[in-house]
């Protein structure tokens, strides 16, 4: 699952600059040396009136909150594709703006929490994952079934999960009502819901050459990986269709944009809104 946020970033900060120079340009020059009762020029009032709000939208997104849309299924059934969402950013840290370089320290990334990062082979898309594995952690996902550091993740039977189109008109083989297992799986304090097809092999496929890629060890029933200092490990809820850390390998905490925790709207499903957390 990805969405790119670094353009419009950028755009913001160039319109904060822009009308902030602007302002400054008039408020210590350009004023002292009009007539008194001289109207103000296009450009001042353009740049006055716009230079607050844009400064408060880019600290705002910049600091505090983003909102993200839900493009694909990998997070289903926590988040579904058309979701769209807010993320804390600075659960884990404030982070100067485009560079993402960390210059407070906050919290750091729990096991279970659903985290937006910068994707490891794209720094310009962003992805949304649930937490898997910590620095220093050791994952096993085999025959489908999680354990972390020795230890299996309790998981229990929640009945099966209805897939079906948002679009009611579309009839195509690639949008039609099916049925998956549903699971409640415990990850350190957070409860949450998985889907795990049962007819799907459990080996991982189109694994890529990613950094530490020696820590994992792959075969026909899943993977083993040790997770480095300073990474995190992450899947999608959405157990076999979600490519994540199994396939393109761990996230550096200089990636991690925040935490997902809130649905502030879903036009196919109004009644979505205000869950997640």
């Amino acid at each position: 699952m990805n969405f790119s946020s670094v353009d419009f970033a950028l755009i913001l900060l160039v319109l904060t600059l822009v009308t902030g120079a602007l302002w400054c340009l008039d408020r210590f020059y350009a004023r002292s040396r009009r007539a008194p009762d001289a109207p103000s020029p296009p450009w001042v009032e353009w740049g006055a009136a716009f230079f607050p709000v844009v400064l408060i939208v880019f600290g705002l997104r910049s600091f505090v909150v983003e909102p993200y849309k839900i493009p694909t299924g990998s997070m289903i059934p926590t988040l579904l594709v058309g979701d769209f969402i807010v993320v804390n950013k600075f659960a884990y840290g404030l982070r100067l703006p485009i560079v993402n370089t960390r210059i407070l320290d906050i919290d750091t990334p729990k096991r279970g929490e659903v985290m937006v990062f910068r994707y490891p082979r794209n720094l310009s898309e962003n992805y949304i994952k649930r937490v898997v594995g910590l620095p220093n952690d050791t994952v096993e996902y085999f025959d489908k079934r999680l354990i972390i550091n020795g230890v299996e993740v309790k998981t229990v039977e929640a009945g099966v999960y209805s897939h079906n189109c948002p679009d009611k008109s579309d009839k195509s083989d690639d949008c039609r009502l099916s049925l998956t297992p549903k699971y409640t799986e415990t990850l350190g304090e957070t409860q949450h819901e998985i889907l795990i097809e049962e007819h799907t092999p459990a080996s991982v496929n189109n694994v890529m050459d990613y950094p530490f890629r020696e820590n994992c060890a792959y075969d026909g029933r899943g993977f083993s990986c040790k997770v480095p200092v300073g990474h995190y490990l992450v899947m999608g809820d959405n157990r076999d269709n979600s490519a994540d850390s199994r396939v393109w390998g761990f996230v550096p905490d200089e990636n991690i944009v925040g935490r997902a925790f809130f649905i502030w709207f879903n036009f196919n499903d109004p009644g979505r809104i205000g869950s997640f957390r």
